[in-house]
């Protein structure tokens, strides 16, 4: 099929039509409309390793060249994109989680994180990011997907695949969880 030119205003529905049909542009768009989103997400997700947030980014978009007909265009193209995202980092996590019980004790000591303090000239966005990998999984899954990437609860909703409710009661403990360890990070600060 020949390759119509993207008109930027198309909607990714119309786009991943487009793809179905093997539309090489239209794949291009989309890749340039979410790749920056992602691999943020990835990164943060999964232990901000831009590696492992770049195959990732690889891997998503690989399932959409090779399965573009699992979308449904009658549910928003993001909310679909991130909760293919957020089951491959919980994919992750589980795999992870089957690795780690097999490491001896030594190189669980050895893949702990570094908690030196922050440097000056950090931001307070950087550090509050860098504070979300101390919450566990749920709660920076709704922290993230909230306050970095503006889904509305309904969409969290939807991505998780959990109960508004659920939602709301995580993004307020981590927000409790984050206040809590910026408060005892700025005490140790201080003299």
């Amino acid at each position: 099929m020949p390759e119509k030119d993207i008109n930027i205003k198309q909607s990714d529905s119309e786009l991943m039509r487009r793809i179905c049909n093997a539309d090489k542009k239209a794949f291009d768009e989309i890749y340039n409309r979410y790749s920056r989103r992602l691999m943020y997400y990835f990164y943060r997700m999964l232990g901000n390793s831009r590696e492992v947030a770049e195959d990732f980014l690889q891997d998503i978009f690989y399932k959409i060249i090779d399965k573009p007909h699992l979308y449904n265009p009658g549910q928003p193209f993001s909310t679909w994109l991130f909760s293919i995202a957020n089951n491959m980092c919980k994919n992750e996590y589980r795999r992870r989680a089957v690795r780690k019980n097999t490491l001896s004790v030594d190189n669980v000591n050895s893949l702990q994180a570094d908690n030196e303090s922050v440097p000056e000239n950090q931001g307070l966005a950087e550090v509050i990011y860098n504070e979300l990998d101390n919450l566990g999984e749920s709660h920076k899954t709704v922290f993230i997907l909230r306050y970095r990437e503006g889904f509305q609860l309904n969409e969290i909703s939807e991505i998780l695949n959990l109960p508004e409710g659920t939602i709301k009661s995580r993004l307020y403990y981590a927000r409790q969880m984050l206040a809590l360890r910026l408060k005892k990070r700025s005490e140790l600060i201080e003299f």
